[in-house]
C-alpha cells in the first residue's frame, strides 16, 4: 500500500464483527484501508483472529494491532499515513458486562474517543463516522427517532455511547469536525459477536444443547443483517456530511420478539430448540424499534436483507466446520 495515498481510510476495530465487514467492502469499492485492532478479550480472540485473516485475503488493506488507548502509537500512525476519513468501531460493548466493568468502557468508549479526536485534530483529519448503540432509547416511546431525549441511559455501555456522541458534538462545533454517528440496531450475522443472541441461539440450537434465555422471551427487536450495517456506515462515509449528525441504522420494520426468533432458528436448522428460562438481566431492553427515515432521507440507505436470509446465512455459518474451529 502506498501510504501517502491521501484516499486512505482508518478503520479501528477492524477485528470486530461490524468493523471487518465494513473494511472487507470498502477493499471491495478499490478503496485503501487501515485496519487497527488490539483484540481485547472481552470474547474469544480466536473469533476476532479470523475475520482479522479474512481481511488479509485483501491487497487494499493493510492491518496492525494497535490499542486505541495508546494515544502514542496513534499519533505516529498519523505521522506514517495520510488519512482521508476515520471509521471509529473501537469499542467495548455489551450491557451486562459493563455492569460489571463500568470504569473499563468509560476509559475505552468515552477517553479512548477523546484521544482519537485529539490525535485527528493534531493532523488536520476532521471527518469520522462513530458507532453508536439503540441502547440509549431505553424506555422511550418507539418507534425511536433520532430527537429523542436519551440522557436517561440505564447501563454503563449505553452512558460511555452518550458520552462519546457528547464529544463528538463538541468538536464539530469548537473544530469544524464533521461528526457523522450511527446508532446500529441488534446487529447479527455470521461470525457475529458470541454474547449476542443469534449467535448462540444458534450454537445451542445445533448442538442440541439448552437455550439459556433471559427473561420471557417476548422482549422484542428490530434485528438488522451486518451487510445493511456496514453498508449504510460506507454511505455515511461516502456522503461526508457536513456539521454533527445522529442516524438510525435499523431493521425499520415489524419487531421480533426473541422467541420468534428462536422458533426461526429451529425451523432453519431443522433442530427443536431446548429453552430454559432465567431471570431478565438488569440493563436490558425490553424493546428496540427504529425509525429510519433520517437515514433513507440523508444516506439513501434502507436495509435489504429479511431476518429469514439472514439467519439462514447466520446458521449456515454455525453449521459448517469452520465455525467448528472459531465458535469460542
Amino acid at each position: 500500500m502506498n501510504k501517502d495515498q491521501s484516499t486512505t481510510i482508518l478503520v479501528t476495530g477492524a477485528a470486530g464483527f461490524i468493523g471487518s465487514r465494513i473494511c472487507e467492502l470498502l477493499a471491495i469499492r478499490n478503496l485503501s484501508v487501515l485496519a487497527i485492532d488490539n483484540f481485547d478479550p472481552y470474547y474469544d480472540v480466536q473469533l476476532k483472529k479470523y475475520r482479522w485473516n479474512q481481511l488479509a485475503k485483501f491487497d487494499s488493506i493493510e492491518r496492525l494491532n494497535l490499542d486505541l488507548t495508546d494515544t502514542g502509537q496513534l499519533d505516529d500512525l498519523f505521522k506514517t499515513y495520510s488519512f482521508n476519513a476515520v471509521v471509529n468501531m473501537a469499542a467495548m460493548a455489551g450491557v451486562r458486562y459493563s455492569i460489571e466493568n463500568p470504569a473499563k468502557y468509560f476509559r475505552v468508549n468515552a477517553q479512548g474517543f477523546v484521544g482519537l479526536l485529539e490525535i485527528m485534530r493534531k493532523h488536520g483529519v476532521t471527518q469520522i463516522v462513530q458507532a453508536s448503540t439503540s441502547s440509549l432509547y431505553a424506555g422511550l416511546q418507539m418507534p425511536f427517532e433520532e430527537t429523542l431525549d436519551v440522557r436517561t441511559p440505564i447501563s454503563p455501555y449505553a452512558a460511555s455511547k452518550l458520552g462519546a456522541e457528547a464529544i463528538g458534538y463538541t468538536y464539530s462545533e469548537l473544530h469544524g469536525f464533521n461528526v457523522t454517528v450511527l446508532r446500529y440496531f441488534t446487529v447479527y450475522g455470521p461470525a457475529g459477536r458470541p454474547d449476542m443472541a443469534p449467535y448462540r441461539f444458534a450454537e445451542w440450537c445445533l448442538r442440541g444443547e439448552e437455550i439459556q434465555l433471559f427473561g420471557d422471551g417476548k422482549q422484542s427487536r428490530d434485528f438488522t443483517y451486518v451487510d445493511d450495517i456496514a453498508l449504510g456506515t460506507i454511505a455515511a462515509l461516502e456522503k461526508r456530511l457536513p456539521g454533527f449528525e445522529i442516524i438510525n441504522l435499523g431493521g425499520g420494520g415489524e419487531r421480533t420478539t426473541i422467541l420468534e426468533m428462536i422458533e426461526m432458528i429451529g425451523q432453519i436448522s431443522k433442530k427443536t430448540p431446548k429453552i430454559k428460562f432465567l431471570p431478565a438481566a438488569h440493563g436490558d431492553m425490553l424493546h428496540t424499534s427504529a425509525s429510519i427515515e433520517k437515514a433513507f432521507r440523508q444516506l439513501n440507505w434502507q436495509p435489504k436483507t429479511s431476518l429469514q436470509e439472514g439467519l439462514e446465512a447466520t446458521v449456515k455459518f454455525h453449521s459448517t466446520q469452520l465455525a467448528q474451529q472459531v465458535k469460542p
